[in-house]
């Protein structure tokens, strides 16, 4: 792979048209931020689980939140990149023009890398996937492919975001954000299909990256972008370059950032936290800084500020240092795995320590447990129903709920059930809990 071909601001359904210069008030991958930003999918991602169940008296990070902090380090990673490689080659303005934008590409792709998550966390994932292993609809296994119904089986956020952000859904723009063919290939964690995937020993297919609704759009993106082919599979490559750095701002910001809400929820003491993250900061003199505040919350605050930057310093480092092999599609890990051994060790420790005390506090059980029963109770609802050739009243009245965005231009079963599956992925927290009490007859809506 060649960063010439790598970095390109051709845009999705608008290729032939001129791009902007670099006299514009912003350049393409800029503008590719901005349009997430303001974008309805995005703003919906303040009432989505990141970890914690949404906030009552105490303020805990929501996808939204963690998503504008994960673009904050993955602008930084970028800029320390362009740095290097402007040290090293002066002239490199001049051969790779738009590798000094290569911070405002990740940053958009940051943005956008848990749009297509479901309400209730990670398990939002696991619930809907659940509803065709284990559930209802099992039944639908033998009316699609087996590529198809590795998709439904094995629901991913990942592919869910390719999708929103490229399909024409209905009374939309046919091309759906319209963004850079970079930013897009950047936000492609795992470049291939369902049935290709889950390969544990492959990091860049342990999930997948496109459902086969978007199996075209992913060949053009791979095509477009110059992406390299992976062991003979028709539709299967290496990952583009800057998703290293997409998923090393990720694995940054949640690993240190889930303690910080441990601790201001009481799930971890101050002392514990100073004890996983002073590691990390590797610097001598932060100790006698952190006892001059009184305040846990701010030494927590710098603890994490510290650890933050260590950590954007070294994954950096080792993009640089690896950037060869990386081209050639040979590295095989994230970068925060690759770094120093003494901040892997660190890592790892807060890794142990999330797992026990953190992921399997009561209240996150709690909201998985729920997220399956939500999740399992409106697809069991609006599957069936809009599979029907000819619907009851009530399930008439039911498919009214769906918005018209949401409807198929397809007939066949995938493209239905992905229709209702559009539907209720976008859903926030809140959203399909209300929804799921009142089609349930536990709740009734308010006429105000």
């Amino acid at each position: 792979m060649n960063w010439q071909q790598l970095l390109s601001a051709k845009r999705w359904g608008y290729e032939s048209r001129v791009m902007g210069d670099q006299h514009d008030a912003r350049s393409e991958f800029q503008r590719d931020y901005d349009r997430l930003i303001f974008s309805s999918p995005f703003r919906r991602l303040q009432n989505k689980t990141q970890v914690f169940p949404l906030p009552g008296s105490v303020f805990v990070h929501n996808r939204l939140t963690h998503s504008l902090e994960v673009a904050s380090v993955g602008r930084s990673l970028g800029r320390i990149f362009y740095n290097e490689m402007k040290r090293e080659h002066p002239d490199i303005d001049r051969e790779l023009p738009y590798l000094q934008e290569v911070g405002n590409v990740i940053s958009a792709a940051c943005l956008s890398h848990d749009l297509g998550n479901p309400a209730f966390g990670h398990s939002g994932e696991s619930a809907i996937s659940n509803y065709f292993t284990d559930g209802a609809g099992r039944v639908f296994e033998g009316q699609v492919s087996p590529a198809e119904w590795a998709d439904l089986t094995h629901f991913e956020g990942n592919a869910n975001a390719l999708r929103i952000l490229t399909h024409p859904f209905a009374g939309k723009d046919e091309h759906g954000f319209a963004l850079t063919y970079s930013t897009l290939a950047a936000i492609i964690k795992y470049p291939c299909a369902a049935i290709d995937g889950h390969d544990k020993r492959s990091h860049h297919r342990k999930k997948y990256g496109y459902f086969q609704s978007e199996r075209s759009a992913f060949e053009k993106i791979a095509l477009e972008t110059g992406l390299l082919g992976d062991s003979g599979e028709q539709a299967a490559y290496k990952r583009h370059p800057l998703v290293y750095l997409v998923e090393a701002a990720d694995d940054i910001c949640y690993n240190i950032i889930d303690l910080e809400d441990a601790h201001r929820l009481g799930i971890l003491s101050y002392e514990q936290v100073e004890q996983l993250l002073l590691p990390v900061c590797d610097d001598p003199a932060l100790k006698v800084r952190l006892e001059k505040l009184a305040d846990f919350d701010s030494r927590v605050s710098l603890l994490r500020a510290k650890a933050i930057n260590t950590l954007i310093t070294a994954c950096a480092a080792v993009f640089v240092r690896q950037q060869d092999t990386i081209l050639r599609g040979q590295f095989t890990q994230p970068l925060i795995d690759a770094v120093d051994t003494g901040l892997t060790d660190a890592m790892q420790a807060i890794e142990r320590i999330s797992v026990e005390r953190i992921y399997n506090a009561p209240a996150v059980v709690q909201i998985e447990v729920a997220g399956y029963k939500v999740m399992d109770g409106l697809l069991d609802e609006f599957v069936p129903a809009y599979l029907k050739p000819k619907q009851s009243k009530y399930e008439a009245k039911l498919l009214a709920l769906m918005p018209r965005q949401f409807l198929a231009q397809q007939q066949d079963t995938y493209s239905r059930i992905r229709s209702v599956l559009d539907f209720v992925s976008g859903m926030t927290d809140l959203y399909a809990v209300e929804l799921y009490r009142k089609i349930k007859g536990i709740s009734f809506p308010s006429l105000d």
